[in-house]
């Protein structure tokens, strides 16, 4: 392989700025900052949102389906609008 052509990839904690949840894994984000976890220095990625607390993976989300559906609202709407008497 050729030297310095390659980003830096190594391990990262990633830390959910809406609920604290922390996890680490590998990669090449670029950091400032760093964190002391399991006795290790490893560099710090802030995120604003994870599986731990985005709606769809947390089951919270709207449905469409549960808000009368699109289709639904269409037929409401126009429903008077191809009948000729």
């Amino acid at each position: 392989m050729k030297e310095g052509i390659h980003p830096n990839y190594r391990d990262v904690v990633f830390v959910d700025q809406s609920n604290g949840f922390q996890f680490v894994t590998r990669s090449c984000a670029p950091t400032r900052e760093t964190i002391t976890l399991e006795g290790r220095e490893l560099p710090l990625f802030k995120l604003e949102t994870s599986s731990e607390s985005h709606p769809f993976y947390t089951g919270q989300q709207k449905s469409v389906d549960t808000l009368g559906g699109r289709v639904e609202k269409f037929r409401n709407k126009f429903a008077r609008v191809g009948i000729k008497k």
